[in-house]
Order: C-alpha cells, then structure tokens, then sequence
C-alpha cells in the first residue's frame, strides 16, 4: 500500500470514493507480495499492481463494480481456475485480493495512517477481509508501537476483545517486517476460526550503510537505492565524502565508520557494506558491525585482504561465531568487473542472504520462484 498511499489519500481527501485491492496472500509463484495493492477510481483510472499486469484487468472490472455497491469482496486467482487464461495469471501462482470501497465515512483514520508514512514512522494496517459476522468485513485498525511500549491503536475491528488481540498480534508482525493473514474466532480468540485479519505491515525502508567513498560506493548507492534502501554513505576523507559526490544517497557523513556506525540504530533488516578495503578503516567498522542485529555484513577486498583482515579481526577480539556472519570478499559469483555490475553482485547477494535463495540459476533448481511465497 505503501507506494500508492499519496493517490489513495489524494482521492479519498477530496471527497472521492475509490476501490482498494490489496493482496492478502499467496500461493507458489504469485507474482507479487502480500500487501501489494491497487486502487480503481470513480474516474475510471488504475494506479498500483497487485500482480505485475496479471489480473490487472479483472480486478478493475470487480473495482468498478465495488464502486457501485460498496460490499467488499474476497477474490482468488489462480491458474488453476477455469478462467484463468482469460484473467491472465499463468505464472503458477494464485492470489487471495481483497477488494473494498474507501470513503471518508467508512475510513476515518485514513489520515493517520497517511502521516505515518509520510514521516516515515513503522506502522501496521489490520483489515477483517472474513468474518462470521458480514457488518466486520472491511474494518481497520492503524497500529503503531505505542511511546511507553505495547500497541497504539486507531479504529475499530468491531469488539474491544478483537481489538486487544489484533493490536499486540500486529505490532509483533510489524517488528518483524512480515504481512500475513491472521486467523481467529468469532469472538477474537487467537485459536479458533471465523475470522480472517490481513495485517499489512509498512516499515520505514531497510538502510545500507555503506562506509568508503569510492567509485564502487556510488554505484553501491544508485542500485540500492532503485531496491528501497535508505541509503547512508560515510568515511573520513572530508575530501570524498559529499553529497556531489553521491546525490542518489539520502545521508553522505564525514566521519570515522565506527564511531559513526556506534550510534546508529541497525536491525535485522539493516545491511552494512565495508568497502573501504584498507585496516584502520575495516577492522574497527566490522568490530562494531558484528555486535550489531544487521541482517548482512560485507566486507570488500581479494581473498588475501580477506585473510589479513580476518588476523586483524581475531586479534580485536572478534569470535569465530561473529566472523561467520561476515560475507567476504563480498557479493556473488557474476564475473562482475565494473563498479556497476559488481554493485549488482553485491545486492544479489544482500538479497539471497534476506531471502534464502542458492544462488543459482534458476534454470537449474527446483520448487517455487519466489521464495515465501509457498504456503
């Protein structure tokens, strides 16, 4: 939702209805991810994708429809359905997407939720996509971590029980990174069955720390960027190290990669790449790095750079477990020779590492595509 929230709040600002579809879970290689979403205006225009082109078509007739009656609907498709080269997912997968009319009226926290993003803060939408009771389909609560700790919440799912279980269930996935489908009674127990809650998750876009303002830097910085990273890139040189040097890169900081690194908030979504290739700049970052939740840690250099560096690092008082989660020398095996491919090579790798993928051809594996996408 997050990529088409300015055109949904815009519509919905001005008084205009629009039709929400919003994938809320897949199967095989469905195309796109849970929480994919497009909306269909009364003006007969559609912004976002919820399959890459796929269903497209199908779901603005349904948006349209929706328009008129305002009864939201659960819709799946899937090339197992009779239709299915006339929807034109053929890709193997299917989706679940459930599609509703978005009114000031019936949406009154839309703007809530709007700012969140807008200020770039974590926060979480739980919509009844099913229930027992056909009046709670379509309802939201807009969770956010509260200041002092626990769930903030705004909206309704329809019970205050509902609410109290979604909340904490929802603020927990948003930790996480992860949008799902939630299963629970019909009067909110967390196990039972009645009602199905998608909980779509946006959290502030993952950052790259990239440390060495080089000309592989620069290219580190234009891919990341063009994958949703928020992109901080920091060395010492004074000299190197500017904004005109690096204009894709939402921070450029003169300082020493440690000590900079040291008081920045990392997580398992962070990726740090050490790029720097020279001792009294490697070793201290990647100290500090390997203390840190970082879902990736790579470090640049031959692989006789990497074994000096890895002494360094053993005498610095790094253990054998923390070296295990450094990729070095980094990036994947592409032949890459430029500082643009070999970028590539590095988000290929940052990607496999956050995914699970092998890291092969996929002309030669087996099962799913996409991975998580199997459930």
């Amino acid at each position: 939702m997050r990529e088409i929230i300015a055109d949904l709040s815009a519509f919905v600002g001005s008084g205009q209805p629009v039709a929400l579809a919003t994938v809320v879970h897949t199967w095989r290689s469905a195309p796109r991810p849970a929480g994919a979403s497009m909306i269909v205006t009364a003006s007969a225009e559609a912004i976002g994708s919820v399959s890459g082109g796929c269903v497209e078509g199908a779901l603005f007739e349904l948006g349209t429809e929706i328009l008129h009656t305002g009864i939201p609907v659960l819709e799946t498709y899937g090339v197992s359905d009779g239709d299915a080269f006339a929807v034109g997912l053929t890709c193997g997968g299917i989706l679940d997407i459930f599609v509703e009319r978005i009114t000031p009226q019936n949406w009154p926290e839309l703007s809530i939720l709007v700012d969140a993003i807008t200020n770039d803060e974590p926060v979480a939408v739980a919509t009844i996509v099913r229930s027992v009771h056909s009046d709670q389909v379509g309802r939201h609560l807009i969770v956010r971590p509260g200041l002092t700790g626990g769930a903030r919440t705004d909206g309704h799912l329809g019970t205050r029980r509902l609410d109290e279980t979604v909340g904490p269930d929802a603020l927990g996935m948003l930790a996480s990174g992860r949008s799902d489908l939630v299963h629970y009674g019909p009067l909110g127990e967390r196990l039972g069955d009645g009602i199905d809650v998608f909980v779509n998750v946006m959290a502030p876009a993952p950052r790259l720390y990239i440390f060495g303002a080089i000309d592989f830097s620069a290219a580190l910085c234009r891919v990341g960027k063009t994958l949703g990273f928020r992109v901080t890139v920091c060395d010492a040189r004074e000299v190197f190290a500017t904004a005109r040097r690096f204009p894709e890169a939402d921070e450029v900081v003169v300082d020493w990669p440690h000590r900079w690194l040291a008081g920045q908030l990392v997580d398992e979504r962070t990726a740090i790449c050490v790029l720097t290739h020279d001792p009294k700049f490697d070793v201290p970052a990647l100290k500090v790095a390997l203390d840190t939740p970082a879902g990736y840690i790579g470090a640049m250099g031959s692989r006789r750079t990497h074994e000096d560096r890895l002494e360094r690092l053993v005498e610095a008082g790094v253990t054998p477990e923390q070296l295990q989660r450094l990729h070095s020398p980094i990036g994947l095996d592409l032949g890459a020779r430029t500082p643009e491919e070999t970028a590539i090579s590095i988000l290929a790798e940052i990607i496999q590492q956050r995914w699970g993928g092998s890291g092969a051809s996929l002309a030669v594996t087996d099962g799913p595509i996409h991975r998580g996408a199997s459930r």
